[in-house]
């Protein structure tokens, strides 16, 4: 598996695999090819349909300015969900072809070229790395940093950082988000709204919904995040970190640290042996996803074994099994800011279950993961993140429905 470092970015949003990736494979072809004038694009599948209001044209524009681009699209279910076909000419002479692969979270993967990314961990599934961490009697964070070494923890504290600008961003700012939805920002209110004699329950569900909503409104209007693991799905563990750091007293940053690095671990195996890609598996892979880590970080602040641990994760993923993937208007907005802040508070109920009931548990985290990775393939293409399925399909400006 990867470094912790290829999961968690610092960068603007909307999307990482429609936003940060084509961006990143645009500036990785102009730094070989300094040469180039002029680039023919076609986006293919997802990137083709949901292109345009993931802006994926325009960070793609942004990164080569100010050469010249021009862009098409096409449908070709045989080419990977998210697929660019790069010509790059110097004049009229053809001088790059790259064919890159957007696989979520920001990566991409340049077709007919080795990665030269570096493997970090050694075991490739929970039930190996559970294993390991008995054997060795050590904690999943203290197995994080045998294979990342000591300087992530500085990297994971730029993480936070960056995780707690976004929330104290967004619960200041209000306004529309950008698009045709004519979307109200919410994080704000629901920050400041307190019911007369509010129950705790209630204060629980609303301020974590706020955070939630504050780093997903500022990812849908391109503001700068995390992934965690990808835009889409930035949501939903900042909310939880924030809302416990705040809480409790004996939560400090430290322990802030660790739960991002265990939450990490969760997210990397899912990148390594599924997808956390909306356009490949659908919201399970992403939504799914960030619960699953935002469960096992929760686990990891209150102190909790290994096992309880897994079932969290495995509990926050299995409730996420079928989820599918379906912007309105391919814009990150409907139902996804919303979507962020249920699976932050659904990863709270996930860790309360696992306290009580991992020495009973039939399914582990290894199970789950195939399942959902099995579900994508098998999911139609409608219903990942193409917006012709689903509530994308069925939205027709209902605004006059909704009275």
């Amino acid at each position: 598996m990867l470094s912790l470092r290829s999961l968690y970015k610092i960068g603007h949003g909307p999307s990482s695999s429609h936003t940060m990736g084509p961006a990143l494979a645009m500036k990785t072809i102009v730094e070989e090819n300094p040469e180039i004038t002029y680039f023919k694009v076609t986006l293919y599948n997802s990137l083709a349909l949901t292109g345009k209001g993931h802006l994926t044209e325009d960070a793609m524009l942004e990164t080569v300015h100010p050469r010249e681009i021009t862009f098409d699209t096409k449908i070709d279910l045989e080419k990977f969900a998210n697929t660019i076909l790069v010509l790059g000419y110097k004049g009229d002479e053809l001088v790059s072809t790259d064919e890159v692969k957007s696989t979520g979270g920001g990566r991409i993967v340049f077709v007919g070229r080795e990665s030269e990314e570096v493997q970090v961990y050694p075991h490739k599934n929970f039930n190996e790395i559970k294993a390991y961490c008995r054997r060795h009697k050590i904690s999943l964070y203290e197995y994080v940093l045998k294979f990342e070494g000591e300087d992530i923890i500085d990297y994971l504290k730029s993480i936070w950082e960056a995780m707690k600008a976004a929330v104290e961003r967004g619960i200041k700012t209000e306004g529309v988000l950008p698009g045709p939805l004519k979307v109200q920002r919410k994080a704000k209110t629901l920050f400041e709204k307190v019911m007369a004699k509010e129950p705790s329950e209630i204060t629980e569900n609303r301020l974590v919904s706020a955070y939630a909503f504050a780093v997903s409104e500022e990812n849908a209007a391109g503001g700068i995040i995390v992934t965690a693991p990808t835009c889409g799905a930035c949501g939903v563990l900042p909310a939880l970190l924030y809302y416990m750091r705040h809480k409790h007293k004996f939560i400090t940053d430290e322990k802030i640290i660790k739960a991002l690095a265990v939450a990490g671990l969760f997210g990397n195996l899912i990148k390594h042996n599924a997808s956390i890609s909306g356009a490949v598996a659908g919201c399970q892979a992403e939504v799914g996803s960030a619960c699953s880590m935002a469960a096992a970080a929760h686990a990891t602040l209150f102190n909790l074994d290994i096992n309880q641990v897994e079932y969290a994760a495995e509990i926050a993923m299995e409730h996420h099994l079928g989820l599918t993937c379906d912007p309105i208007n391919g814009f990150v907005q409907i139902p996804c800011i919303e979507r962020n802040a249920v699976a932050a508070l659904r990863a709270i109920d996930a860790c309360g279950l696992a306290y009580f009931l991992s020495d009973s548990r039939k399914i582990s985290f290894d199970t789950v993961i195939e399942t959902m990775y099995q579900t994508g393939l098998s999911m139609h293409t409608d219903y990942k993140e193409t917006s012709i399925g689903g509530l994308a399909k069925n939205y027709k400006s209902t605004d006059e429905n909704c009275w």
